[in-house]
Protein backbone atom coordinates (compact mmCIF):
# COMPACT_ATOMS: atom_id res chain seq x y z
CA UNK A 1 0.00 0.00 0.00
CA UNK A 2 1.46 3.44 -1.22
CA UNK A 3 1.93 5.64 1.51
CA UNK A 4 -0.20 9.40 2.25
CA UNK A 5 1.16 11.70 -0.08
CA UNK A 6 3.16 14.15 1.34
CA UNK A 7 0.37 16.67 1.13
CA UNK A 8 2.34 19.92 3.35
CA UNK A 9 5.70 19.16 1.42
CA UNK A 10 4.08 20.32 -1.75
CA UNK A 11 1.54 23.19 -0.65
CA UNK A 12 4.74 24.52 1.06
CA UNK A 13 5.79 26.13 -2.16
CA UNK A 14 2.84 27.75 -3.32
CA UNK A 15 2.61 29.58 0.33
CA UNK A 16 6.40 30.49 -0.72
CA UNK A 17 4.40 32.20 -4.11
CA UNK A 18 1.91 34.03 -1.99
CA UNK A 19 5.05 35.73 -0.02
CA UNK A 20 6.76 36.89 -2.93
CA UNK A 21 4.17 38.21 -5.10
CA UNK A 22 3.07 39.93 -1.75
CA UNK A 23 6.54 41.32 -1.78
CA UNK A 24 6.30 42.47 -5.36
CA UNK A 25 2.78 44.04 -5.28
CA UNK A 26 4.24 45.72 -2.32
CA UNK A 27 7.11 47.49 -3.72
CA UNK A 28 4.87 50.57 -5.89
CA UNK A 29 4.25 51.34 -2.15
CA UNK A 30 7.49 51.58 -0.71
CA UNK A 31 8.82 54.90 0.35
CA UNK A 32 5.08 56.51 -0.04
CA UNK A 33 3.95 57.49 2.96
CA UNK A 34 0.64 55.19 2.53
CA UNK A 35 1.21 52.40 5.09
CA UNK A 36 -2.76 51.01 3.91
CA UNK A 37 -2.48 51.19 1.10
CA UNK A 38 0.67 48.82 0.97
CA UNK A 39 -1.25 46.37 3.25
CA UNK A 40 -4.13 45.83 0.81
CA UNK A 41 -1.73 45.70 -2.17
CA UNK A 42 -0.05 43.04 -0.03
CA UNK A 43 -3.70 40.95 1.09
CA UNK A 44 -4.97 41.73 -2.74
CA UNK A 45 -1.35 39.34 -3.88
CA UNK A 46 -2.15 37.01 -0.93
CA UNK A 47 -5.91 35.99 -1.82
CA UNK A 48 -5.22 35.85 -5.31
CA UNK A 49 -2.78 33.34 -4.94
CA UNK A 50 -4.94 31.37 -2.68
CA UNK A 51 -7.47 31.45 -4.66
CA UNK A 52 -5.33 29.12 -7.01
CA UNK A 53 -4.50 27.42 -3.82
CA UNK A 54 -6.06 23.92 -3.92
CA UNK A 55 -6.59 23.66 0.06
CA UNK A 56 -9.30 24.05 3.03
CA UNK A 57 -7.25 27.06 4.46
CA UNK A 58 -9.10 29.33 7.03
CA UNK A 59 -7.15 32.34 9.05
CA UNK A 60 -6.75 31.40 12.53
CA UNK A 61 -4.78 34.62 13.07
CA UNK A 62 -5.06 37.69 10.71
CA UNK A 63 -2.99 41.15 11.49
CA UNK A 64 -3.75 41.76 14.45
CA UNK A 65 -6.44 43.70 16.28
CA UNK A 66 -4.48 46.31 16.97
CA UNK A 67 -4.20 46.93 13.02
CA UNK A 68 -7.65 48.14 12.00
CA UNK A 69 -5.82 46.73 8.49
CA UNK A 70 -7.60 45.97 5.23
CA UNK A 71 -7.31 42.17 5.76
CA UNK A 72 -6.97 39.02 6.33
CA UNK A 73 -9.16 38.66 8.90
CA UNK A 74 -9.46 35.92 11.61
CA UNK A 75 -11.97 32.73 10.04
CA UNK A 76 -11.86 34.02 6.61
CA UNK A 77 -11.67 30.88 4.11
CA UNK A 78 -8.92 30.90 2.05
CA UNK A 79 -8.07 28.37 -0.68
CA UNK A 80 -10.01 26.22 -3.35
CA UNK A 81 -12.34 24.62 -0.91
CA UNK A 82 -12.66 21.61 -3.00
CA UNK A 83 -13.56 18.63 -1.16
CA UNK A 84 -10.95 16.15 -0.36
CA UNK A 85 -7.84 19.01 -0.17
CA UNK A 86 -6.21 19.54 2.94
CA UNK A 87 -7.04 21.60 5.71
CA UNK A 88 -4.67 24.00 6.86
CA UNK A 89 -4.73 26.77 9.77
CA UNK A 90 -3.08 30.10 8.67
CA UNK A 91 -1.56 32.85 10.39
CA UNK A 92 0.00 35.30 8.71
CA UNK A 93 1.43 39.37 8.54
CA UNK A 94 0.94 40.43 5.11
CA UNK A 95 3.60 43.43 5.68
CA UNK A 96 5.34 43.16 8.76
CA UNK A 97 6.76 46.54 9.18
CA UNK A 98 4.19 48.20 7.42
CA UNK A 99 5.43 51.71 9.11
CA UNK A 100 9.14 50.92 7.03
CA UNK A 101 7.46 49.83 4.02
CA UNK A 102 5.80 53.88 3.83
CA UNK A 103 8.70 55.59 5.66
CA UNK A 104 11.19 53.22 2.76
CA UNK A 105 13.18 51.92 5.77
CA UNK A 106 14.79 48.68 6.23
CA UNK A 107 13.20 45.67 8.13
CA UNK A 108 9.74 44.74 6.51
CA UNK A 109 8.69 41.42 4.89
CA UNK A 110 5.23 39.39 4.20
CA UNK A 111 5.24 36.26 6.20
CA UNK A 112 2.66 33.05 6.18
CA UNK A 113 2.65 30.49 9.11
CA UNK A 114 0.59 26.65 8.40
CA UNK A 115 -0.28 24.34 10.03
CA UNK A 116 -1.94 21.54 8.22
CA UNK A 117 -4.96 20.32 10.55
CA UNK A 118 -4.91 16.43 11.76
CA UNK A 119 -7.51 15.78 13.65
CA UNK A 120 -5.97 16.74 17.10
CA UNK A 121 -8.67 18.64 19.72
CA UNK A 122 -8.21 22.19 19.75
CA UNK A 123 -6.35 24.74 17.73
CA UNK A 124 -2.73 24.43 15.93
CA UNK A 125 -1.93 28.03 15.88
CA UNK A 126 -3.06 29.80 19.26
CA UNK A 127 -4.94 33.04 19.00
CA UNK A 128 -4.00 35.20 21.78
CA UNK A 129 -7.05 37.89 22.23
CA UNK A 130 -4.45 40.38 23.37
CA UNK A 131 -2.81 43.53 21.75
CA UNK A 132 0.56 42.59 23.17
CA UNK A 133 3.00 40.17 24.37
CA UNK A 134 6.10 40.28 26.36
CA UNK A 135 8.43 38.05 24.51
CA UNK A 136 12.27 36.85 24.70
CA UNK A 137 13.61 34.53 21.72
CA UNK A 138 16.85 32.86 21.92
CA UNK A 139 19.08 30.39 19.40
CA UNK A 140 18.72 26.76 18.95
CA UNK A 141 22.47 26.23 21.48
CA UNK A 142 20.54 28.18 24.38
CA UNK A 143 17.38 25.98 24.38
CA UNK A 144 19.30 22.82 24.39
CA UNK A 145 21.07 24.16 27.60
CA UNK A 146 17.89 25.19 28.79
CA UNK A 147 16.19 21.54 28.06
CA UNK A 148 19.34 20.34 29.97
CA UNK A 149 19.08 22.77 32.87
CA UNK A 150 16.07 24.46 33.79
CA UNK A 151 17.24 25.40 36.67
CA UNK A 152 19.23 28.59 33.87
CA UNK A 153 17.43 31.78 34.24
CA UNK A 154 16.37 31.66 29.94
CA UNK A 155 13.17 33.50 31.60
CA UNK A 156 10.85 36.28 30.83
CA UNK A 157 10.68 37.54 34.24
CA UNK A 158 14.55 36.85 34.98
CA UNK A 159 16.67 39.70 35.07
CA UNK A 160 17.93 40.76 31.72
CA UNK A 161 21.58 41.10 32.50
CA UNK A 162 21.57 37.26 33.72
CA UNK A 163 19.58 36.30 30.71
CA UNK A 164 22.67 37.85 28.59
CA UNK A 165 25.48 36.50 31.08
CA UNK A 166 24.35 33.10 30.64
CA UNK A 167 23.95 33.79 26.97
CA UNK A 168 27.47 34.61 26.58
CA UNK A 169 28.63 31.80 28.68
CA UNK A 170 26.32 29.08 26.20
CA UNK A 171 27.87 30.73 22.64
CA UNK A 172 31.37 31.25 24.15
CA UNK A 173 31.19 35.43 23.46
CA UNK A 174 32.01 37.95 25.90
CA UNK A 175 29.01 40.07 26.85
CA UNK A 176 29.92 43.15 25.32
CA UNK A 177 29.65 40.82 22.14
CA UNK A 178 26.09 39.58 22.47
CA UNK A 179 23.80 41.41 20.23
CA UNK A 180 20.56 41.80 21.82
CA UNK A 181 17.22 43.39 19.60
CA UNK A 182 14.74 45.16 20.99
CA UNK A 183 11.53 47.04 19.29
CA UNK A 184 12.16 51.13 20.16
CA UNK A 185 8.91 51.44 21.97
CA UNK A 186 7.97 53.75 25.43
CA UNK A 187 7.07 50.41 26.51
CA UNK A 188 10.37 48.99 26.35
CA UNK A 189 12.52 51.77 27.73
CA UNK A 190 13.58 50.00 31.47
CA UNK A 191 14.63 46.80 29.69
CA UNK A 192 16.85 49.26 26.94
CA UNK A 193 18.23 50.57 30.02
CA UNK A 194 19.14 47.62 31.58
CA UNK A 195 20.98 46.08 28.70
CA UNK A 196 22.56 49.30 28.21
CA UNK A 197 24.38 49.13 31.77
CA UNK A 198 24.76 45.65 31.47
CA UNK A 199 27.09 46.73 28.76
CA UNK A 200 25.83 44.01 25.75
CA UNK A 201 25.16 45.12 22.40
CA UNK A 202 22.26 46.49 21.38
CA UNK A 203 20.13 47.25 18.00
CA UNK A 204 17.27 48.69 18.19
CA UNK A 205 14.61 48.65 15.20
CA UNK A 206 11.50 50.66 14.50
CA UNK A 207 8.97 47.86 13.42
CA UNK A 208 8.69 44.59 12.63
CA UNK A 209 9.58 42.59 15.15
CA UNK A 210 8.68 38.92 13.13
CA UNK A 211 11.92 38.99 11.65
CA UNK A 212 14.11 40.60 14.76
CA UNK A 213 12.31 37.04 16.89
CA UNK A 214 13.40 34.92 14.51
CA UNK A 215 16.67 36.68 13.73
CA UNK A 216 18.68 34.88 16.64
CA UNK A 217 17.92 30.88 15.26
CA UNK A 218 18.91 32.19 12.00
CA UNK A 219 22.78 30.98 11.48
CA UNK A 220 23.03 33.91 8.98
CA UNK A 221 22.13 36.63 11.30
CA UNK A 222 24.72 38.65 14.07
CA UNK A 223 21.88 38.93 16.70
CA UNK A 224 21.72 36.71 20.01
CA UNK A 225 18.50 37.60 21.68
CA UNK A 226 15.57 38.93 20.84
CA UNK A 227 13.37 40.51 24.10
CA UNK A 228 10.75 43.17 24.61
CA UNK A 229 7.08 44.07 24.03
CA UNK A 230 5.60 43.44 20.91
CA UNK A 231 2.39 42.44 18.83
CA UNK A 232 0.76 39.08 20.38
CA UNK A 233 -0.61 37.66 16.86
CA UNK A 234 3.29 38.65 15.44
CA UNK A 235 4.42 35.94 18.29
CA UNK A 236 2.60 33.06 17.28
CA UNK A 237 3.85 33.88 13.46
CA UNK A 238 7.04 34.09 15.12
CA UNK A 239 7.04 30.67 17.22
CA UNK A 240 5.71 28.85 13.75
CA UNK A 241 9.19 30.03 12.29
CA UNK A 242 11.11 28.89 15.82
CA UNK A 243 9.59 25.99 15.87
CA UNK A 244 11.05 24.89 12.01
CA UNK A 245 14.45 26.32 12.87
CA UNK A 246 14.93 24.67 16.49
CA UNK A 247 15.17 28.39 18.55
CA UNK A 248 12.94 28.95 21.26
CA UNK A 249 10.65 31.93 22.89
CA UNK A 250 8.64 32.69 25.09
CA UNK A 251 5.91 34.74 25.26
CA UNK A 252 3.74 36.05 28.37
CA UNK A 253 0.28 38.22 27.94
CA UNK A 254 1.04 42.34 28.52
CA UNK A 255 -2.15 44.04 29.01
CA UNK A 256 -2.05 47.42 28.18
CA UNK A 257 -4.22 49.00 31.01
CA UNK A 258 -6.65 47.50 33.24
CA UNK A 259 -9.56 47.86 30.78
CA UNK A 260 -7.83 45.62 28.62
CA UNK A 261 -6.79 42.76 31.86
CA UNK A 262 -10.39 42.72 32.71
CA UNK A 263 -11.60 42.28 29.42
CA UNK A 264 -9.28 38.88 29.02
CA UNK A 265 -10.40 37.99 32.20
CA UNK A 266 -13.69 38.30 31.10
CA UNK A 267 -12.72 36.25 27.93
CA UNK A 268 -11.36 33.73 30.35
CA UNK A 269 -8.18 34.45 30.04
CA UNK A 270 -7.90 35.36 33.46
CA UNK A 271 -5.65 32.20 34.45
CA UNK A 272 -2.92 32.73 31.88
CA UNK A 273 -2.14 35.87 32.23
CA UNK A 274 1.17 35.17 34.23
CA UNK A 275 1.65 31.75 32.32
CA UNK A 276 4.96 31.75 29.99
CA UNK A 277 4.00 30.60 26.45
CA UNK A 278 6.65 28.34 24.86
CA UNK A 279 7.24 27.97 21.09
CA UNK A 280 5.09 24.60 21.21
CA UNK A 281 2.46 26.45 23.12
CA UNK A 282 1.52 28.81 20.57
CA UNK A 283 2.12 26.57 16.97
CA UNK A 284 1.46 22.99 18.01
CA UNK A 285 2.25 20.01 16.23
CA UNK A 286 4.87 19.13 13.70
CA UNK A 287 3.20 19.94 10.45
CA UNK A 288 4.21 23.25 10.08
CA UNK A 289 5.27 25.30 7.53
CA UNK A 290 6.50 28.96 7.17
CA UNK A 291 7.49 31.26 4.43
CA UNK A 292 9.10 34.61 4.72
CA UNK A 293 10.04 37.20 1.72
CA UNK A 294 11.89 40.48 2.20
CA UNK A 295 10.18 43.21 1.22
CA UNK A 296 13.12 45.35 2.33
CA UNK A 297 16.41 44.63 4.19
CA UNK A 298 15.29 43.21 7.11
CA UNK A 299 17.96 40.87 9.90
CA UNK A 300 16.06 37.84 8.25
CA UNK A 301 16.10 38.58 4.62
CA UNK A 302 17.34 40.81 1.76
CA UNK A 303 14.52 43.15 0.42
CA UNK A 304 13.45 43.12 -3.38
CA UNK A 305 15.91 44.81 -5.91
CA UNK A 306 14.82 45.91 -9.42
CA UNK A 307 17.38 46.40 -12.04
CA UNK A 308 16.21 46.89 -15.47
CA UNK A 309 13.51 44.56 -15.85
CA UNK A 310 14.39 41.75 -13.47
CA UNK A 311 13.43 41.97 -10.10
CA UNK A 312 15.07 39.87 -7.24
CA UNK A 313 13.44 38.36 -4.37
CA UNK A 314 14.97 36.87 -1.60
CA UNK A 315 12.80 34.27 0.41
CA UNK A 316 13.36 31.31 3.67
CA UNK A 317 10.74 28.37 3.76
CA UNK A 318 11.13 26.35 6.26
CA UNK A 319 9.01 23.19 7.18
CA UNK A 320 9.32 22.06 11.27
CA UNK A 321 8.85 18.32 10.48
CA UNK A 322 11.97 18.10 8.75
CA UNK A 323 13.66 21.04 10.17
CA UNK A 324 14.39 22.04 6.42
CA UNK A 325 15.35 25.73 5.83
CA UNK A 326 15.80 27.13 2.48
CA UNK A 327 16.92 30.58 1.09
CA UNK A 328 15.33 31.16 -2.02
CA UNK A 329 16.05 34.03 -4.28
CA UNK A 330 14.52 34.30 -7.61
CA UNK A 331 14.60 35.75 -10.47
CA UNK A 332 11.20 37.90 -11.83
CA UNK A 333 10.94 39.05 -15.52
CA UNK A 334 8.98 42.16 -14.92
CA UNK A 335 8.06 42.03 -19.12
CA UNK A 336 6.51 38.59 -18.35
CA UNK A 337 5.55 38.33 -15.06
CA UNK A 338 2.07 38.54 -13.65
CA UNK A 339 0.01 38.47 -10.40
CA UNK A 340 -3.13 36.64 -9.77
CA UNK A 341 -5.00 39.36 -7.62
CA UNK A 342 -8.00 39.04 -5.62
CA UNK A 343 -9.84 42.43 -6.82
CA UNK A 344 -9.74 41.88 -10.49
CA UNK A 345 -9.91 37.80 -10.10
CA UNK A 346 -7.46 37.77 -13.52
CA UNK A 347 -3.45 37.76 -14.03
CA UNK A 348 -1.87 41.27 -13.58
CA UNK A 349 1.28 42.65 -14.36
CA UNK A 350 3.13 43.86 -11.98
Amino acid sequence: MKPPPDIERQIAFDFLRATEIAALNTLQWLGKGEKELADAAACDAIRGMFDLTDMRGEIAIGEGIKDDAPGLFKGEKVGTWREGAPRFEIALDPIDGTTNVAKGMPNSLSCIAAAQVDGNVGPCLLDIPAFYMQKLAYPLAVRKAWLADPKLPIDIDAPVGEVIDVTARILGKDVRDVMVCVLDRPRNQGLIDDIRRKGAALRLIQDGDIAAALAPAMRTSDIDLYAGIGGAPEAVVSAAGLRCLGGGMRAKIWPRDEEERQSLIRMGWGDRLDKQFMSRDLARGDNLVFSATGISTSPLLEGVRVRGTVATTYSVLMRARSGTVRFIESHHDLERKTIHLRSTQAENRV
